[in-house]
């Protein structure tokens, strides 16, 4: 013989119960679920340095706006320039009245500036006063509390206290060689023969 179990009477509330309690239940999963999707979605936006170059000061107005620059030649392939955009963020946020330049060596518009500063590596720091003069320059990755002391110096027009650093860095070779004929209707193509 089996035993049944009792059927609650009409007015009870046990169903009532348990149908709030799954409600509840089903409520903070999906709770969980957004803050968890929010959480990690939040860890994952490193700054990069598209971002960095995008909201960078262009290099004519730093050169006029009479404030001290630094200019950081860098290409998006260079893992020690990457590793660094948040450090760069950092003292960008810190450092306002200093600006902070980006040239992507990989934009043949910056050969002159890159013939001039003698970049042959990457990350490359120039650090320059409020007329434009050249103070110093840093080539590789360099410790975030090492650019601070220099941008910490140069925003007060002091000697900067770290000068011709190097670290780890990505090397580059500009490519200034003519690539076919003079004549600008060739479009770079090989001379007609």
């Amino acid at each position: 013989m089996t035993q049944d179990q009792p059927t609650p009477p009409s007015g009870s509330t046990e169903p009532k119960i348990n149908r709030v309690r799954n409600l509840l239940v089903a409520l903070s999963a999906m709770v969980l679920a957004v803050l968890l999707f929010m959480g990690v979605r939040g860890q994952t936006q490193q700054p990069s340095l598209k971002t960095l170059a995008t909201n960078s000061v262009p290099l004519d107005s730093a050169l006029i706006n009479g404030q001290p620059t630094l200019l950081e030649f860098y290409a998006d392939w260079c893992t020690s320039c990457q590793a660094m955009a948040a450090d760069m963020t950092t003292l960008k946020q810190q450092y306002k009245d200093v600006n902070f330049v980006l040239l992507n060596v990989d934009n043949t518009k910056w050969l002159p500036e890159i013939s001039r500063f003698a970049v042959d590596g990457i990350p490359h720091f120039v650090f320059l006063n409020r007329s434009g003069e050249v103070l110093a320059n840093a080539v590789g990755q360099q410790p975030r509390g090492v650019l601070a002391g220099d941008l910490a110096a140069l925003s007060a027009d002091q000697p900067l206290p770290a000068q011709q650093m190097a670290g780890q860095m990505s090397s580059f070779t500009a490519d200034v060689q003519s690539r076919g004929s003079d004549d600008p209707r060739s479009h770079g193509g090989l001379p007609a023969s």
